[in-house]
């Protein structure tokens, strides 16, 4: 095995191993969130009547349609605009450009992990809704209120990221920039940095082609 052979796989593998931390970031992420998620809307369902209830579960179903406009915004997103920004030391440039350059990852977090999160929550949230309009004795037909509220919850879901999916792709560079900008600003301020840093890695690689 020749000298270029043996650095491109060590590029590689240096690649691979920082995408596998950052995995492991999202799944720790993702646990807490689940957990956070659920605890605060387990408890505030608990404590409030049903109108604020029913505007927790909007809330819920709008933090799923804002992650999945983000995933799909950063995967539709182009590299080229936000070197620019990086090269001219705008904030948020860099972290914009590791969005797009790991847009798989991105993506699976954002559509999947709280899209996944969100669904599952929301139903519960609906289930609650339900006993707690039933327990209030206005409505005693338990079936067809969480017929009715399922078929809101869903077309909330359903609609809301098919419109998110048209803001997503019109204005991905306005999207992508947005969400490196807050995590520019996660980095700095407090110090969570939750992106793979590989840009050393393919300047390595560039070197050593030439």
């Amino acid at each position: 095995m020749d000298i270029d052979s043996k650095k491109k796989k060590s590029v590689k593998k240096n690649n691979g191993s920082s995408k596998a931390n950052w995995i492991y970031k999202v799944f720790i992420l993702a646990f807490g969130l689940s957990v956070f998620f659920s605890t605060i809307s387990e408890f505030l369902l608990d404590k409030v009547n049903f109108l604020t209830s029913f505007f927790i579960l909007l809330v819920i179903i709008i933090i799923g349609i804002f992650f999945d406009i983000i995933g799909i915004a950063v995967t539709s997103s182009n590299e080229a605009p936000f070197h620019a920004m990086a090269a001219d030391k705008v904030p948020g440039g860099k972290e914009a450009v590791r969005l797009v350059r790991n847009a798989d990852i991105v993506s699976n977090f954002c559509n999947d992990v709280i899209g996944d999160i969100c669904g599952i929550i929301s139903g519960a949230a609906g289930a609650a809704i339900v006993l707690k309009i039933t327990a209030s004795g206005y409505v005693k037909n338990e079936v067809l209120i969480s017929i009715i509220l399922t078929g809101i919850i869903s077309t909330l879901t359903i609609g809301g990221k098919a419109l998110g999916k048209g803001i997503a792709i019109k204005n991905s560079k306005t999207v992508v920039y947005s969400v490196g900008l807050i995590l520019h600003k996660l980095k700095n301020n407090i110090g969570i940095n939750l992106l793979p840093d590989n840009t050393n890695n393919r300047k390595n690689g560039r070197r050593e082609k030439e």
